[in-house]
This record gives C-alpha cells, structure tokens and sequence, in this order.
C-alpha cells in the first residue's frame, strides 16, 4: 500500500473569546491612537476619499460601475489600511510615528526574499488576491446591473428605480445575495489577517487560517464588527465622501486594536523587534 504524505499543519497562535461589547472598545481605542497620530491618520482617509472622488470622475454617468466599484472598496480595505496598523502598533510600543514609518511599512517588500518563509512579500501576495478578489466583484456586479437591469443604469436615481425599487424581477435581491457570497468569507479570512501579517512572521495560509479561527470562536461579535464595519463605510460613502476622512482611520486603527483583543501571537516570531527607547 502505497505511502500518502502528510501536509504539515500550519501553526497558528491561540484564539481569545471576547465579549459582545468588544468592538465598541476598538472603536474607542482607535480614537485613542488617531489622537496620537493626528494628521497621519487623517491622511489615508483622505487619500482614499480623494481616490472616490477620482471614480465619481471618471464614472459619474455609470452607477452600475460606481456601484461595484465603492461596494468592492469593503474587500480591499484591510490592505490599504496596513499604514494604519503600523501606526497604532508604533503607538503601542512607543515609537515615533512620522513619515519615515510609513514609507518603511509599505516598501519593506522590496528588500526581501519572495522564496523566505514568511518575509513581507507575504503581505503583497495577500494584497494581490484581495484585489484580484474585489476586481472580480466589480466585473460581477457590472456585468449583473448591465445584463439584467430593464433599463441602462447612468444615475443613483436609475439605480434606485430599475434595481432596487423594480416591481417585476429579483435584481436587486440577486446582486445583495451575491455581494453576501462573496463579502462573507473574504470578512472571515482578511479580519485579522493583514495585521497578523504586518506583526508576526506568518505566512499567508497562516494568517488566513487564524482569521477563520477568530470568526468561528467569536462568531456574535464578529457579525457585529462586521455589521459596525459595513454601516461606518455607507455612512462615509453617502456623505459625499467626506466622511470616509474620519471613518477610515478610526476603522483601520479599531482593526489593529480587535487583533490585539483576538489573537495571542506572542509564541510567533516578530516581524519587526520593537525599537529601543525613543
């Protein structure tokens, strides 16, 4: 009988339970952190708003676009918040947080092995399957609104009258359902992933793993993280994007703080040993 080779199982680090009222303790504690970063934080809100703008721009008179476009901004948010992790751990450790942490924190990549186990390449490879993953939703949902709508959809007022107010059909109902196929795992496997990836020497199947492990653990206040994440979002989006300045520092630092609160990773090697003494 012939041998069958075992896969190795990834090592993970321990898994907390947390309380229902936990995310609003995150919450709390990024305001703590954009405090101490002030405009750095501030910036990536307003970096991101700014590239919203750019869309409004660029498709002012294609709403199905639009429509998948900022829908599809939930999946690759975990990677563009990475700054916004690394600013609160710096805050953490009591490091300086300044423009030389953050061009450090998005560039380590290039002075690392792609074949090293664990090297930051991990977090561009992570970066790549989001993107690839949110671009699938946004040919997805266009393709759906354009094939399926009675009418062509230029407007938010077309989008409201011929999708979700429609008398006759389940297009609205069909593009939720399949935004919710999509939205569900990708919410599993990126909620502490990116900032496991940032902290420890992990690779990405590891830190996919333990974001599941997290969902599964702590499934009641995962759904409320998820359901504070989706309303803080359409709250930025529909304040002509302006809210997206505050909303999306306060949630890239709450990240950070829930996978803190979540993840015990102190048996993982560090990616980056603390520095000494400012």
């Amino acid at each position: 009988m012939p041998h069958t080779a075992l896969l190795p199982i990834p090592r993970l680090p321990a898994v907390r339970e947390v309380a229902l009222d936990r995310p609003l303790l995150w919450l709390a504690l990024a305001w703590r952190d954009i405090a101490q970063c002030g405009l750095w934080s501030f910036a990536h809100g307003l970096a991101l708003a700014a590239f919203g703008g750019v869309l409004l721009v660029m498709a002012h008179d294609r709403f199905w676009l639009l429509a998948g476009a900022f829908s599809g901004f939930l999946v690759v948010a975990p990677v563009l918040a990475t700054g916004l992790y690394a600013m609160s751990r710096a805050v953490e450790r009591g490091e300086p947080v300044n423009l030389q942490l953050l061009i450090h924190t998005w560039l380590s990549w290039r002075h690392a092995r792609a074949s090293e186990t664990g090297s930051e390449w991990c977090l561009v490879r992570f970066g790549v399957l989001l993107a690839l993953a949110g671009t699938g939703w946004v040919v997805t949902s266009a393709a759906l609104i354009t094939l399926l709508a009675p009418q062509p959809i230029h407007t938010p007022l077309d989008f409201l009258r011929y999708v979700v107010l429609a008398p006759n059909g389940f297009l609205f109902e069909l593009w939720l359902a399949l935004g919710g196929v999509m939205a569900a795992p990708m919410f599993a496997s990126s909620v502490v992933a990116m900032p496991l990836l940032l902290d420890r020497r992990v690779n990405v199947t590891q830190a996919v793993l333990t974001s599941w492990q997290v969902v599964l653990s702590n499934p009641v206040p995962m759904a409320l993280w998820a359901a504070l994440i989706m309303g803080f979002t359409l709250l930025g989006l529909g304040s002509l994007l302006l809210g997206l300045i505050f909303v999306v520092p306060m949630l890239g630092h709450a990240s950070w703080h829930a996978y803190r609160d979540l993840v015990d990773a102190s048996s993982l090697p560090e990616r980056e040993p603390p520095l000494g003494p400012p």
